[in-house]
């Protein structure tokens, strides 16, 4: 009797290396993937139909959960198609510290993707190194809005509030004596500048620790070479965007292409790949890494020279000062009303886009002039990354399926939106 090779089995929704609550029905012959379905929705959230009945601000909170990974970039491109409707243009210092997080934000995504990537495939050494710097990161998130992760800090017209002239001290404690308060508190005497001024500059040698453990190791490479080759024109047809696209050799950057907030004013490169595999891909994340650390030297170096206001003036969008409300009474009534009812955006429509760390992530809004979008639809990297795994993983192992999944970097919030 001949041996059944032909099954179908479920990877996930519970796979550790799902990256999320994604549930793939796999076709195989032996262990060699020939269809791969992925089925999604298991997270659904209904964002885009929430959005239609919260005031235009209320909805900056539900872009952070979108990918929980890149919270300030997803808000970015929102609040980026409000003042397009709105015909306003933040300070100049609000469009650096917006370009200053973006990349803090991307480095952020990278180092989980990286860390996480490597443990799904055998590499227990590496989250432990990412996660070491990511909690440093995530400091400089709480200093700017209180929250580690979900910082809503980006506002239509700028952003919450400058930057902290102090970094939040460690205590001693029964966990914690003198001597290790006083290294952990090191780095953070001064303002949150000087805080991540010493981070940049430790940075790349950090950088140069990471390829140190993966990037010639040769169960490393064994495990992404070759794998999931994508041509520089099955991505283009595929929608690809960021790192997906620029591993398969496409200098598309929209950083570069269509300069936004501040970066035609920093300088950059922008990393590609030449074979189009996992491994490039990863090559890719492990440069831009390095220029976003360029990019965030520059920010430092501009806003320590350049105060200034970090709102608009705009009275429609920008909420009166503390100090207005305590001796203006019509300031005080506007506070409220700005903050209960929410600012009215005239009637149209408009789509904008931020390369963030996954691709590109863009918003359309449709506005009927009330205070509270008519509808919002979400252009989501992720999502058209996944429906590419069937072609990427067919002829590959089940093994492989986990390196892909690794590779393109998703994460469900934005997917099931």
């Amino acid at each position: 009797m001949a041996e059944l090779r032909n099954f179908t089995i479920n990877f996930g929704p519970q796979h550790p290396a799902a990256h999320g609550v994604l549930r793939l029905v796999l076709e195989l012959d032996g262990e060699v993937v020939e269809r791969a379905d992925p089925h999604i929705g298991l997270l659904h959230r209904a964002t885009e139909k929430l959005a239609e009945h919260r005031t235009w601000l209320q909805s900056v909170p539900y872009m952070d959960r979108l990918d929980y990974v890149s919270m300030m970039c997803n808000e970015h491109a929102y609040c980026m198609a409000i003042e397009k409707l709105l015909g306003i243009e933040p300070p100049l210092r609000a469009l650096y510290i917006r370009t200053m997080f973006d990349e803090i934000t991307r480095i952020l995504n990278h180092l989980l993707n990286i860390g996480t990537h490597a443990l799904d495939v055998g590499a227990m050494t590496m989250v432990l190194y990412t996660f070491r710097e990511r909690e440093d990161l995530i400091d400089a998130y709480e200093a700017v809005s209180g929250a580690r992760m979900h910082a809503a800090y980006y506002r239509p017209g700028g952003v919450y509030r400058d930057l902290p002239e102090r970094m939040p001290q460690y205590r001693e404690s029964k966990w914690k004596d003198a001597s290790t308060v006083k290294a952990l508190n090191a780095s953070r005497s001064g303002s949150l500048l000087d805080y991540l001024d010493d981070f940049v500059t430790r940075f790349p040698k950090l950088i140069d620790e990471y390829e140190t453990l993966l990037t010639e190791n040769r169960i490393w490479k064994q495990r992404l070479v070759g794998i999931g080759v994508v041509t520089a024109e099955r991505a283009r047809a595929l929608g690809f965007s960021g790192p997906m696209l620029r591993g398969s050799g496409v200098a598309w950057d929209l950083r570069k292409k269509q300069p936004y907030a501040a970066y035609d004013r920093v300088d950059f490169d922008i990393p590609v790949g030449a074979e189009g595999d996992s491994y490039d891909r990863y090559l890719v994340r492990m440069e831009e890494m390095r220029q976003s650390n360029r990019i965030i030297r520059q920010c430092i170096d501009w806003l320590r020279a350049n105060p200034g206001p970090v709102m608009t003036d705009n009275a429609k969008v920008a909420p009166p000062s503390r100090e207005a409300m305590k001796s203006n009474m019509e300031e005080l009534i506007h506070h409220f009303k700005l903050f209960t009812e929410g600012m009215h955006v005239p009637e149209g429509e408009a789509y904008a886009a931020v390369e963030h760390p996954k691709g590109e992530f863009g918003i359309y809004l449709v506005s009927d002039g009330a205070n509270k979008p008519y509808r919002m639809k979400i252009r989501a990297p992720g999502f058209v990354h996944l429906s590419a795994i069937d072609e990427m993983t067919r002829g590959h192992m089940i093994a492989d399926v986990v390196t892909l999944i690794g590779s393109q970097d998703i994460v469900f919030g934005e997917i099931d939106r």
